[in-house]
């Protein structure tokens, strides 16, 4: 598995503004989100991944809450939350785009989120 963007022993990327001392909290989020609601990981491209999620009601919100926060500090990150149809709970398409420059970060946020999850990633 790649390091993250956050994870110690990686440099993070120019564009990354979170503080140092922040960056192992928004990795734990981020693995609380894959953790519960992601079930699948698509590689559309090396440059766009997209992310199947269910979960509770108000899973639309916390996902855009949280990816709103990243690209603040990341701003190399294009994420863009589409609810979908669900039977109770919520349903969330989530794409993340990246330039080419940034295509191996967005491999390690797709592979991360395969692993925590244990959902399937292709």
């Amino acid at each position: 598995m790649r390091l993250g963007p956050y994870e110690q022993a990686a440099e993070p990327p120019e564009a990354c503004t979170l503080p140092t001392a922040e960056r192992p909290l928004r990795l734990a989020e981020f693995d609380d989100l894959f953790a519960a609601a992601v079930r699948r990981v698509d590689r559309v491209s090396v440059t766009h991944a997209r992310m199947y999620l269910t979960g509770p009601a108000g899973l639309a919100d916390r996902v855009r809450e949280l990816t709103a926060r990243e690209a603040e500090c990341c701003s190399f990150f294009t994420f863009t939350t589409t609810p979908q149809p669900a039977t109770g709970g919520e349903a969330v398409l989530l794409d993340i785009e990246v330039p080419a420059a940034y295509a191996d970060v967005l491999a390690s946020l797709a592979e991360r989120a395969g692993a925590v999850s244990g959902g399937a990633t292709s």
